[in-house]
């Protein structure tokens, strides 16, 4: 579409970036999409696909230079998630999860932990984010899993529910509550656990609607004990922790959900191109061409919106709550009307497997529900019209 041809074109990449995104496209479309529907079919971690990721340097896109990276915007990190999550959902969203277990270490961790945990992000370790729990999901003030100051170490005792590569992961970013702190949202602190630390375990994966190449986890932490120096920041550090690292991975997920909405408009817009129906092409019955038109449109404005997300971080801006909230819910719900569009226009043949509509239907109710659900974006930005 023109449109969108003007709208790539317009966007200045730098020389680099446009080698990277390069780099990125040709790899989605030539190697990791292809894979695909085995990996979604088998229930497969996408391994082959992050070792592709790692091979083409793409592990150090968000660690500085001097921790071993080779760093590109904010805003192209987006549009890398984006390209991605086209062609694989599920391997989007471990990227963009290693980028969300990353940043908050750059933010807040001082010299020693950049200089032990930065360098192996850049050399292809996997990061997981751990705040759900049973009883705390979008309400994370509540979660329960607790960290008792032991000598020179910190005891975890705790459980974490829906862990995007937890499994897997060569360190987690958890979240729990300083025992020295009256308990309240003040006592929620942060600490790196690296893999095989005694009294960690993975309970279960879970078993999904969609995404499956992605592993969710349950985790458990029974006494389990790691060094005081992997504590990010200090005790009652952690709300802060906590909602700078959301403020840069809920625009992570607008730019999954519109990978997957993008991938879908295009499956629509060849099929009903092809399909004839009543003599015509299927798209050209008017009621068609004008739902296509929607869509297209708020397509555009998605991805504008997501653009300019990305300029505000990269211009220093550090309030974007409410903006991370907006792209959020603009691209996620797009994700999951343009998908469920999408398996409505190819009729019988949208609702199985033949095509990849299918799964991208599946695959894009996620993005509405993780990262704080729908619900809680808008509640931000409506005590924001409130304050204003």
């Amino acid at each position: 579409m023109k449109s969108f041809e003007h709208f790539d074109r317009s966007r200045d990449w730098t020389a680099e970036e446009t080698i990277v995104l390069e780099q990125v496209s040709r790899l989605a479309s030539e190697a990791i999409a292809p894979r695909t529907e085995g990996y979604d079919e088998r229930k497969e971690f996408p391994w082959k696909n992050i070792e592709d990721l790692r091979a083409i340097g793409l592990s150090g896109i968000f660690v500085p230079e001097e921790y071993g990276g080779t760093p590109i915007t904010y805003r192209c990190y987006l549009e890398v998630v984006r390209i991605i999550s086209a062609a694989c959902a599920a391997t989007g969203i471990i990227f963009g999860t290693n980028s969300a277990t990353a940043k908050p270490i750059i933010e807040f961790g001082d010299e020693e932990q950049k200089k032990r945990f930065l360098p192996r992000f850049a050399e292809g370790a996997l990061g997981a984010l751990a705040i759900t729990e049973p009883h705390a999901g979008s309400d994370a003030a509540n979660i329960r899993t607790k960290f008792r100051p032991d000598g020179d170490g910190i005891v975890i005792d705790g459980e974490k529910i829906f862990i995007t590569t937890g499994d897997v992961a060569d360190f987690v970013l958890l979240f729990g509550k300083w025992t020295e702190i009256e308990d309240s949202p003040k006592a929620v602190s942060a600490v790196l656990v690296e893999k095989g630390a005694p009294g960690f375990e993975t309970l279960r994966l879970e078993k999904k609607m969609g995404t499956h190449a992605s592993s969710t986890a349950a985790l458990s932490f029974t006494g389990c004990r790691v060094p005081r120096s992997n504590l990010l920041g200090k005790p009652g550090d952690g709300m802060k922790v906590m909602i700078a690292t959301l403020n840069k991975s809920r625009p992570s997920v607008g730019a999954q959900a519109l990978g997957i909405a993008s991938a879908a408009f295009e499956d629509m817009l060849r099929y009903t191109n092809e399909r004839i129906q009543g003599g015509r092409p299927v798209v050209q019955h008017q009621a068609n061409t004008f739902m296509m038109a929607d869509l297209a449109t708020e397509l555009l404005s998605a991805r504008l919106l997501l653009d300019h997300v990305g300029r505000l971080v990269d211009e220093g801006e550090k309030d974007i709550g409410v903006e991370a909230s907006m792209i959020k819910i603009k691209a996620s719900d797009l994700a999951m009307r343009l998908t469920t569009e999408a398996v409505q226009m190819f009729g019988g043949h949208g609702y199985t497997r033949e095509h990849r509509v299918e799964r991208l239907m599946r695959e894009a109710k996620i993005t509405q529900i993780w990262e704080g659900t729908n619900q809680i974006q808008r509640q931000v930005i409506g005590r924001d019209l409130v304050a204003r």
